[in-house]
């Protein structure tokens, strides 16, 4: 077993709101980062603005020192082995940590993923669960290496969600907030003796596009409501109907039947999909 990690000797990298879920879990044991590493700001809105990541600005409301590398440079490994934290905490940040990054943290880097490694690995396990209709969903600490979501596992939680199936918004919330409370234990405790992954074992989620939310009301109920629930928010759901495409606003799953209630006509504001239908 490791030796408990002493409060803020970790460098965490994280970028999404639902990463913010992982630091509030730490904070709530007093575990907070020497330093965080997140991506870039970027354009959002209208006017393009550079956007701050929720991460950035978790970090900026508490004081935080912040990195944020386009790459891992020369410069970059400089100031991170600068910090001279032996530990990393990784939790969607958003890219791959290189080996030149993993050598400077000679305890361990901790990653955490919402799904019971080595099912569902890769860039979309919460969205990817939901599409399968998946009875056994939890979370896994596990310990980095240069392979995606391949490392040893430290620990591991499942949790039964009785109102299944879920939105994303809501699955996001309970495996990452979960996954910082199962880190906590871990960091304040000490970690069990890892244990490898069955590779055998392992399935692999891909990568979303806009294209993937692309509906046939003609298909299986059940799978159209399971794809409205994860593809919610982005790139979210629509189907085509005499040529017009139709973004779904709200749905619902009644009697084995999936019922769109509300949509966007392209080019139009929404309406009701009776009123859509009927026009």
């Amino acid at each position: 077993m490791n030796a408990p990690l002493p409060k803020g000797s970790f460098v965490y990298f994280g970028t999404p709101e639902f990463s913010t879920f992982v630091l509030d879990g730490l904070a709530t044991v007093g575990l907070v980062p020497t330093l965080v590493v997140t991506t870039p700001d970027k354009p959002a809105g209208r006017g393009l603005a550079p956007t701050a990541s929720p991460v950035k600005r978790w970090a900026v409301a508490h004081g935080i020192p912040l990195l944020q590398p386009e790459i891992f440079d020369e410069a970059t490994i400089v100031a991170l082995r600068e910090i001279n934290c032996d530990t990393a905490i990784v939790a969607a940040y958003g890219k791959i940590l290189p080996a030149s990054v993993l050598t400077l943290f000679p305890h361990c880097a901790y990653n955490v993923h919402p799904s019971l490694l080595p099912r569902y690995r890769g860039t979309s396990p919460v969205e990817s669960q939901i599409l399968a209709d998946e009875p056994h969903v939890g979370v896994s600490v596990i310990l980095m290496d240069e392979q995606m979501d391949h490392g040893p596992i430290v620990a591991q939680e499942e949790m039964p969600q009785p109102d299944w199936p879920v939105a994303r918004s809501v699955l996001n919330g309970r495996l990452w907030s979960a996954g910082g409370r199962l880190l906590a234990r871990v960091l304040v405790d000490g970690a069990p003796e890892p244990r490898v992954q069955d590779h055998t074992q392992a399935t692999f989620t891909k990568k979303i596009h806009k294209e993937d939310g692309e509906l046939d009301l003609a298909s299986s109920d059940r799978k159209n409501y399971l794809k409205y629930l994860a593809y919610e928010g982005w790139p979210s759901t629509y189907f085509f109907k005499d040529g017009t495409r139709y973004k779904i606003t709200k749905a619902s799953f009644q009697n084995g039947r999936f019922v769109v209630e509300r949509v966007i006509p392209e080019g139009k504001r929404e309406v009701g999909w009776s009123s859509a239908e009927s026009a």
